[in-house]
C-alpha cells in the first residue's frame, strides 16, 4: 500500500453496514432465478458497493465470463468499464491481483502508485485517484473480485477496507450459490436426458421383438445395424421408431 495520509485515517469501525449488507443480499438472493435475473442482480451488486463504501465514485464487479476469460460481469459506469478494461488489456492491476492473490489492494493515490504504473496512469486520465479491490472468495475457489474508485486521493481506509472486505463476502456466498444451483441444474438436465435416451432405447427394444420374434439382445442388434446402415446413432433410430410406430397406433 501507498504512505498513507494521517489525516484520512479512520480507525475500523463499520458501524450497521454489516447489518445493511446482509440485509440488502438477502433481498437480492432470491433474483438468481433467470439470466436477465443473474444480470440485474449483478448491477444491483456494483450499485450497492458504490453505495456503502464511503467516498466512491463507480463500482465494478469481474467476473470469469463462459470461455473462461475475466470481464466485467457489471459496472456502475462506463469509466469502471474503461478502468478494468485496461487491467484485462495488460494482464495486471489491483483488480487482479485481489483476484489471484485472494488479498485486499488499496490504492490511496494512483499519481504516486508504482505496483502498476502504466494501469495507474491510464486510469489517472480516467479522472480516478484511489481504488479498492477485494476478491470474491468462497471456499477454496475465487469466483472474481469486486472494485470500487473514487475520484479523490486518499478516499479509503481501514474502514472502508472492512466494508468492502464484508460486502465482497456476501456477494461472494450469493454468487457461489447462484454457480451451484446452475450446476445441479445442468446435472438435472444431463440425468433426465440419460433416463429418457435409456426409456426410448428400451422401447425401440420392445418393438423389434414384438414386430420380428426375437429376443432382447437381437433386437438391440437390428437398432445398431439400422443405425450403422442409415449414419445414425441407436438413440436416432430408436427415436424414430417409436414416432412411426406412434403414429401408426393413432
Amino acid at each position: 500500500m501507498s504512505p498513507e495520509n494521517p489525516d484520512r485515517e479512520r480507525a475500523v469501525d463499520a458501524g450497521p453496514a454489516a447489518e445493511q449488507i446482509a440485509a440488502a443480499f438477502a433481498r437480492m438472493s432470491g433474483l438468481f432465478l433467470t439470466v436477465e435475473a443473474v444480470e440485474t442482480a449483478q448491477s444491483m451488486i456494483t450499485a450497492l458497493a458504490a453505495e456503502m463504501v464511503p467516498h466512491t465514485a463507480g463500482a465494478g464487479l469481474s467476473l470469469l465470463d463462459v470461455a473462461g476469460d475475466r470481464v466485467s460481469a457489471a459496472a456502475t459506469d462506463e469509466v469502471v468499464l474503461r478502468a478494468d478494461a485496461m487491467q484485462y488489456e495488460l494482464g495486471a492491476g489491483p483488480c487482479l491481483t485481489a483476484w489471484a492473490d485472494r488479498i485486499v489492494v488499496r490504492i490511496d493515490d494512483l499519481d504516486a502508485d508504482e505496483r502498476w504504473p502504466v494501469w495507474a496512469r491510464s486510469a489517472a486520465e480516467l479522472g480516478l485517484r484511489s481504488s479498492l479491490s477485494a476478491p470474491l472468495v468462497t471456499g477454496s475457489s475465487a469466483l472474481g473480485a469486486v472494485k470500487v474508485y473514487a475520484t479523490e486521493a486518499f478516499a479509503y481506509g481501514p474502514r472502508e477496507e472492512h466494508i468492502v472486505t464484508m460486502f465482497a463476502a456476501q456477494a461472494a456466498m450469493l454468487l457461489a450459490h447462484r454457480a451451484a444451483a446452475t450446476d445441479a441444474e445442468r446435472v438435472s438436465a444431463r440425468i433426465a436426458e440419460s433416463l429418457r435416451s435409456r426409456e426410448l432405447v428400451a422401447l425401440a427394444k420392445g418393438i423389434v421383438m414384438a414386430r420380428d420374434g426375437v429376443d432382447e439382445r437381437s433386437a438391440f442388434l437390428i437398432l445398431a445395424n439400422s443405425a450403422r446402415r442409415q449414419r445414425l446413432t441407436v438413440l436416432q433410430v430408436a427415436e424414430r421408431l417409436a414416432a412411426s410406430t406412434a403414429r401408426r397406433h393413432r
